[in-house]
């Protein structure tokens, strides 16, 4: 019923309380059972036409509008709060299945669900309420916490710690190896990675994403961290709480960055440098130095025609011509105007 939603939100309700709501939709395709928000200020055209039950409005969008309602501050908010009751996701059941391969010093907890094909070596442990699916591998002495969820087909190595309330995609590699090499007269000699990874609380790992492991120390991934797909993350990075960072990023080793930033698709981040907390880095930025003020740092050049590109990038290739010649002009006209101040003065 709407009157129940509106009460575990503590927003206002306007309009039909008994209505009774089946599912989520956006305003363009939601039905008459359907609840729907407004979040961002281009989809409010399509709210008058919406044949949505009910809609998430903020007080302001919610003037003029003749249906029903639920009145908050945060509608994307109340919606991401209500969209974990219309989840379909399939929940395990407690249990190991007969073709899964459990290392006699392995210890998982009885309310844990192992899938088909799962394999936990020697001395891991797989907390409460785990779920692991199938063809999961947790490597020895790897942990998961309790209410960990991995889907099908993610790899943990040796040595990999992973806190409470995990979610780690499909794909995911955590704790491969570090690209850690010497080089001896053009010669490449691998280095051990004898490192781990630590992995906090409520952390989101995406499909496909990787996770090295340190090469002396472990990488480490604080609590609250969201890891969109297809990342790499290198040895020794470190990541401070609630950072997020969207797909095909790529940090090299030994990087740190703060608590509380955002980092757009395919950034790319040198080694060994800083990033602070509260820092916002723009899409295809390449990092290159460290960033020691909050605030947003982009790279790069933003879109244009094809035409305009070329012309563009034929003026690239004119710039330090340019420069020399602007050099130049700058110095004849200083020498003419020290020449004029001494006319005048004579």
């Amino acid at each position: 019923m709407l009157a129940q939603l509106a009460a575990q939100l503590g927003a206002e309700l306007r309009g039909q309380a008994d209505l009774t709501i089946t599912g989520l939709a956006t305003l363009q395709e939601a039905g008459p059972s359907h609840l729907s928000f407004l979040a961002n200020a281009q989809y409010r055209k399509f709210l008058a036409a919406s044949e949505a039950g009910a809609v998430l409005l903020t007080p302001a969008d919610a003037e003029g509008f003749s249906g029903n309602a639920l009145v908050l501050a945060n509608p994307y908010l109340a919606y991401a709060q209500l969209s974990h009751q219309f989840d379909l996701k399939p929940r395990g059941v407690p249990g190991v299945h007969p073709t899964a391969v459990i290392a006699a010093s392995a210890k998982v907890d009885p309310s844990a669900c192992v899938g088909p094909y799962v394999v936990v070596e020697e001395q891991a442990s797989v907390g409460p309420r785990v779920t692991l699916g199938a063809h999961c591998v947790v490597g020895a002495r790897s942990h998961i916490g309790a209410d960990g969820w991995l889907a099908p087909r993610v790899v943990l190595y040796h040595d990999v710690r992973i806190g409470e309330r995990v979610v780690i995609q499909s794909g995911a590699v955590v704790g491969g190896e570090g690209f850690g090499f010497a080089n001896e007269k053009g010669r490449w000699v691998k280095i051990a990675q004898i490192g781990g990874v630590s992995i906090g609380n409520d952390v989101e790992i995406g499909a496909n994403t990787t996770i090295d492991r340190g090469a002396l120390n472990d990488t480490l991934i604080a609590d609250g961290v969201k890891l969109d797909n297809q990342i790499q993350i290198a040895h020794n990075v470190q990541i401070g709480e609630h950072t997020a960072m969207a797909a095909c990023v790529g940090i090299s080793g030994s990087t740190k960055i703060g608590k509380h930033c955002t980092v757009a698709g395919g950034v790319g981040m040198v080694g060994h440098i800083e990033v602070c907390d509260n820092t916002f880095v723009t899409g295809m930025t390449m990092v290159t130095r460290s960033i020691t003020e909050p605030g947003a740092y982009s790279s790069g050049t933003a879109m244009q025609s094809a035409g305009d590109w070329k012309k563009s990038a034929a003026r690239f290739r004119q710039l330090d011509d340019m420069a020399k010649r602007l050099q130049q002009l700058e110095k004849q006209l200083a020498a003419v105007t020290a020449a004029q101040s001494d006319s005048s003065k004579a």
